[in-house]
């Protein structure tokens, strides 16, 4: 079973900071997932009627990543929160990108609440996994770049496992290794935020959401939480 883990420095600079893991077990990525794909179409209606928009850098939930990313070397106006930039994508094009019904699911819960969200394919993943800074010396192969292999500058927060890193800048880009696809079955999604005391309320109701969109097309679903001195 794969533990989850915030390294004691990267808890001593986001004492606040709280993690829902929602874990997956038996998924069934090939059938149809009609509470997804409605959930995905209402929020774009709403985006087009303009009773709902995606939160901006202006808003404290994202201005939180910017300072973080800022902290450990990264400029987030070039390399942008995950949540961050799927937002100005969803603003700009009207419409969530569609990939597969899993990642479809934690982006569309991730936008909403203006959370970061993310996944690892958990039988692609070797040992434990642990948010940390980088020393500079482990690899990254960006999703969708399978040939490319990256550096993570000294200091920059990233999930690492046995292998090599998962995400890089915390929470910017996933690894290809541990992509989620249709045939993926075992899976750890990942929803944060780095102020707990103000928006715990959001990532609870979040991780709640997402369970809901996963149970019905998996075996088991989990949710646990990861906080500074807290494995999950």
């Amino acid at each position: 079973m794969t533990t989850f883990r915030i390294s004691p420095a990267v808890a001593a600079d986001f004492p606040d900071s709280l993690i829902a893991v929602v874990t997956a077990t038996g998924l069934r990525g090939h059938e149809p997932w009609p509470a997804t794909t409605t959930a995905v179409e209402e929020l774009e209606r709403q985006l087009a009627d303009a009773s709902w928009a995606p939160a901006d850098e202006s808003d404290p939930r994202i201005e939180a990543w910017h300072t973080a990313y800022r902290s450990f070397g990264t400029n987030p106006r070039r390399t942008r929160p995950s949540v961050d930039a799927l937002g100005r994508r969803l603003a700009k094009k009207g419409a969530l990108p569609r990939i597969n019904a899993a990642v479809d699911s934690y982006n569309v819960v991730s936008v909403r609440h203006g959370l970061p969200a993310g996944a690892f394919d958990l039988d692609h993943v070797t040992g434990d996994v642990e948010i940390r800074h980088a020393d500079g010396g482990e690899t990254f192969t960006p999703l969708g770049e399978p040939d490319t292999v990256e550096n993570p500058r000294p200091g920059e927060v990233v999930y690492a496992d046995t292998t090599g890193v998962l995400t890089r800048h915390w929470n910017h880009r996933d690894a290809h290794r541990t992509r989620v696809t249709h045939d993926s079955t075992h899976v750890a999604f990942i929803l944060e935020t780095l102020h707990a005391g103000r928006d715990g309320h959001l990532l609870t109701t979040s991780a709640a959401e997402l369970q809901e969109l996963l149970a019905p097309h998996a075996t088991r679903t989990t949710v646990d939480y990861l906080g500074p001195g807290a494995d999950a």
